[in-house]
């Protein structure tokens, strides 16, 4: 089982209390119930967001220089701190750079912390169940980038983030 399977559980946990059964997940929307605002920024170079509680307040960070999809992923991993690491954000800010790119250790994910919110932010903006039901049940290429393109573009994630999902199935 692991930390992996308990952040998906989180997020579809989170799926269902919203009742969320197609794609584009509104993760703005989610994370506004919750309390959380989110506040977009330019940050230097690959710092992707933050997550931390100012004054009581929870607030996500988000590099505003970065494309829609991956200030998507952002937010949903920036989440996964909040719903399973809110301890370690009551005294220190949590920053994250490169979230899940190809050319960084964070798509390999050597801290389990990180990981397990990828694993979440993953779950919850591409859940297995409406994923599956995109593919058509069909044996899907990950190879076959028109195809990756288009599926992405439905769950608003970039193909990258697609495919590390669908290999993760």
């Amino acid at each position: 089982m692991g930390y992996k399977q308990t952040a998906r559980e989180r997020a579809t946990e989170i799926l269902e209390g919203f009742n969320i059964r197609s794609a584009p997940v509104p993760v703005d929307r989610i994370v506004r119930s919750m309390g959380i605002t989110v506040q977009y920024a330019p940050f230097d170079g690959d710092l992707s967001g933050m997550a931390f509680i100012k004054d009581g307040k929870k607030i996500i960070g988000v590099n505003s220089l970065h494309s829609a999809t991956r200030q998507r992923f952002t937010i949903a991993h920036e989440l996964a701190h909040f719903v399973l690491h809110e301890e370690r954000l009551e005294s220190k800010v949590h920053v994250d750079k490169g979230v899940l790119r190809r050319d960084t250790l964070a798509s390999e994910g050597t801290d389990a912390v990180e990981i397990e919110a990828n694993n979440f932010a993953a779950e919850l903006l591409m859940p297995k169940a409406v994923l599956i039901e995109a593919l058509g049940g069909r044996n899907f290429d990950l190879e076959d980038e028109e195809a990756i393109a288009s599926v992405a573009k439905k769950f608003k994630v970039s193909p990258v983030a697609l495919q590390y999902r669908l290999q993760q199935l």
